[in-house]
């Protein structure tokens, strides 16, 4: 009996070796070192910046449509304000050889001075101070006028704060000034028997249009009731009321239809805008 049962323990410690081996594992359970990575995966990096977006109806949003809506500064005003064009090297010695250059003490008032000019007609003519007058604050004008300095002087005040302030950056900016007329020996509005004009004694500008630097222009004659164009040839005839004693245009008389009359002519009561 003793035989046996040491038989049988020899047979379950066979057995039980053997079941050992069968479920042991192929290899080591000792932890296993990762690969170490210096720098972020490249595939794991975001494609783009993780800040909230803003969306249409939040009041993040509402707050940045607000401060966008707020008016410019004054100093981003006059620099966005277009620049008066520069004179090419071949311009400056052209108007050098031809003594065109300061006139009137006035550096934004580009001309040359002139005899004095005689008169046909009685009351016509410039004694003293007569200038050619080529340009305006950087505005060129389309034919040189003669007058004299206090016309020239008017004018600069009307370019700066009239012209300008209403065309501003409007097809890039004022260019050119079409003269209809300066110094002319003639009477009113070339009437039998009136008036010595204003444009006889060299104090009168007659504008019919303003040319913009790209190509467009702002005509007396077909703008006057058009759309912003309008307003613009409207708010600068407006202006001219101050600088000048006689401001005319298309609503003064069927002789100023098609153009701006400036003069310097000195009224009781004060300026006679029209």
């Amino acid at each position: 009996m003793t035989r046996v049962w040491t038989y049988v323990t020899l047979i379950a410690a066979c057995v039980a070796g053997t079941l050992a081996q069968a479920q042991a594992p192929e290899s080591s359970l000792r932890p296993v070192l990762r690969p170490v990575y210096p720098v972020a995966l490249p595939s794991l990096a975001p494609e783009r910046s993780l800040r909230p977006v803003l969306r249409p109806g939040s009041a993040a949003a509402s707050v940045t449509r607000v401060a966008a809506a707020v008016p410019a500064t004054a100093a981003t005003i006059e620099a966005a304000e277009p620049k008066p064009a520069r004179l090419t090297r071949a311009e400056r010695k052209a108007h050098k050889a031809a003594g065109i250059g300061k006139v009137c003490r006035n550096k934004r008032l580009i001309g040359k001075e002139v005899p004095p000019v005689p008169g046909k007609l009685r009351g016509c003519g410039i004694k003293k101070g007569a200038i050619k007058l080529y340009e305006v604050d950087g505005v060129k004008l389309s034919t040189p006028a003669v007058m004299t300095c206090d016309t020239a002087k008017a004018l600069e005040k009307w370019v700066d704060k009239g012209l300008k302030k209403s065309v501003r950056s409007f097809g890039g900016g004022a260019k050119e000034i079409k003269v209809a007329a300066g110094y002319s020996c003639r009477t009113r509005n070339n009437r039998p028997g009136a008036k010595i004009s204003e444009h006889g004694k060299g104090k009168a500008i007659d504008i019919s249009a303003i040319t913009l630097k790209n190509g467009d222009s702002l005509s007396v004659l077909k703008d006057w009731n058009n759309g912003k164009k309008g307003r613009m040839l409207k708010k600068m005839h407006k202006q001219a009321c101050g600088p000048f004693g006689t401001v005319l245009g298309p609503n003064a008389d069927r002789y100023h239809k098609d153009h701006f009359h400036f003069d310097i002519a000195k009224h009781r009561g004060g300026p006679y805008c029209r």
